[in-house]
């Protein structure tokens, strides 16, 4: 296949799924599954597209899931998934474990599997998928403390999952050592993955870069390093990617917002083209026959394996019984399991084609079972939030000839900072509101300018006033005009009197 003729293709599948994530939204189905529609349409069975090498297809996977977990970290609040980050550890630790037992024994009996044998597919099987989770609950509107869970689990459990896979797919015995080396490899990932989130955002403050283009770049650059470092320290590659992205995604970054903005881009064409990947590899003719045992596995993990996990994981924390039933519903599957079936595959594990057959099928009927009904599911539950209130954001780009800083400040639905003069937001000496942009149009304000949802707000500060001003800002969209009479504030002695023009 010719240059241009490969490039033409690989445009008009970009385009293809990104058209696809609308109609997947307007027909209620997840996306994914559209693009493993396309990767099969594209494949031997239609329109004759061979494509069959399992490891390059496994080295592109986790390429993707590497550049996913970049996206799923960046965006991702500490300040919102602080208070579940025990339920989150217990999903991508202790709900691991429990879920590779009960479907690895489920299985063996069911499935007349052997017994490594099937602890492996209870390993592939028990994994949650951050391209998944990360595109369909954001849109649920459930409260942050499950959604902070269930972000973190995936986010944090495709490390655990992997060494159980490489672990299980080789000849090697196991020995009393072995959950050991697992403690090392996860402790070890992440802290390096926080050592070069501190170290990058370090880096990216100080760093005037001479294009804002280059900031995003950089950003994705350090997360890249922090999953190859892992890998050649024999430690986990994938938690040091999330935890570095984490890092750096709640750092005071320049200019933040394109570099979210750059990375969620990035996240969606990895989604595309993993899963239009996986539906290429995809052999149809092989399908029917994993049907059956599809569904088996399918019904082991609803019934059993997910509930008893998160009953397990969540005994300390003694959640209610709707927010239980909520977690074991959304653990969603989606390519992570494939692609942890053709590590198995490339390290020669008995029935491990047959295993990435099954598996495939079961990604599809989990999803459209799943992936359709959990909004229902919240709101049966009592779960759903319809308009979940939203933290003012602040995104800061230094201005570095001038010794300054210019914060765009975005005013969310249900901020306090509606309603709110420009008079009354008392910004420290040395910042000041330059510009407003309302409905797509800018104006310069003055004092009696009133705030409203949805506007952009363009502050200049001096590098000393930034973070009081930073602080301001929030202080007034969580309490309003009369936060000055709480939390702490100065008073109008130490603030800029009057508006700023």
């Amino acid at each position: 296949m010719s240059l241009e003729v490969l490039l033409g293709v690989v445009a008009a599948v970009v385009l293809i799924g990104v058209l696809a994530v609308r109609v997947s939204v307007r027909l209620g189905l997840p996306s994914l599954l559209l693009y493993l529609g396309i990767g099969i349409i594209l494949g031997e069975s239609v329109l004759g597209v061979r494509f069959s090498d399992a490891a390059l297809t496994e080295n592109l996977g986790l390429a993707a899931l590497v550049l996913i977990l970049v996206e799923g970290g960046l965006t991702t609040r500490w300040k919102a998934v602080r208070p579940s980050l025990g339920i989150g550890i217990g999903l991508s630790t202790v709900a691991v474990v429990v879920s590779i037992a009960v479907a690895a024994v489920s299985l063996h009996f069911l499935l007349d599997l052997e017994w490594r044998t099937a602890f492996l597919w209870g390993a592939v099987l028990s994994s949650t998928d951050a391209a998944a989770v990360f595109s369909v609950l954001r849109g649920v509107g459930v409260p942050p403390r499950l959604a902070g869970a269930l972000e973190l689990e995936s986010g944090m459990n495709d490390a655990p999952v992997v060494l159980a896979v490489l672990l299980l797919a080789s000849t090697d015995p196991l020995t009393w050592l072995t959950p050991l080396l697992v403690v090392y490899e996860l402790a070890a990932g992440a802290a390096i993955g926080f050592a070069l989130g501190w170290a990058g955002a370090w880096g990216l403050r100080r760093a005037a870069l001479p294009s804002t283009g280059l900031y995003p770049l950089a950003a994705l650059g350090v997360c890249v390093i922090a999953f190859s470092g892992g890998q050649l320290a024999h430690a986990s590659g994938l938690l040091a990617t999330y935890v570095c992205a984490l890092v750096l995604g709640n750092s005071k970054l320049p200019h933040r917002g394109g570099v979210l903005s750059f990375a969620e881009g990035t996240g969606w064409l990895a989604q595309i083209g993993l899963f239009v990947l996986l539906g290429l590899y995809a052999s149809p003719a092989r399908l029917v026959d994993a049907v059956v045992p599809a569904l088996v596995a399918a019904g082991v993990l609803l019934v059993l394996a997910r509930p008893l996990s998160v009953v397990a994981a969540a005994l300390p924390f003694r959640l209610p019984w709707r927010e239980q039933a909520f977690l074991s519903w959304a653990g969603l599957r989606g390519a992570v399991p494939i692609v942890l079936a053709l590590i198995a595959l490339v390290e020669g594990a008995p029935g491990a084609e047959r295993l990435v057959d099954v598996v495939f099928v079961l990604v599809v009927i989990l999803t459209l079972l799943q992936g359709t009904t959990l909004p229902w599911v919240a709101k049966l539950l009592g779960l759903s939030r319809v308009a979940e209130a939203r933290e003012v954001e602040v995104d800061a780009a230094p201005l570095d000839e001038l010794g300054a800083d210019l914060l765009q400040v975005r005013i969310p639905p249900g901020s306090q900072l509606r309603g709110v003069y420009l008079r009354e937001l008392r910004l420290p000496t040395g910042a000041t509101v330059s510009l407003v942009v309302r409905d797509e149009k800018a104006f310069t304000p003055n004092g009696q300018t009133r705030l409203r949802e949805n506007d952009q707000l363009l502050v200049v500060a001096t590098a000393e006033a930034r973070e009081r001003t930073e602080e301001r800002l929030r202080a007034v969209d969580r309490g309003g005009a009369l936060v000055r009479w709480r939390d702490g504030d100065p008073g109008p002695g130490r603030d800029t009197p009057g508006a700023p023009a």
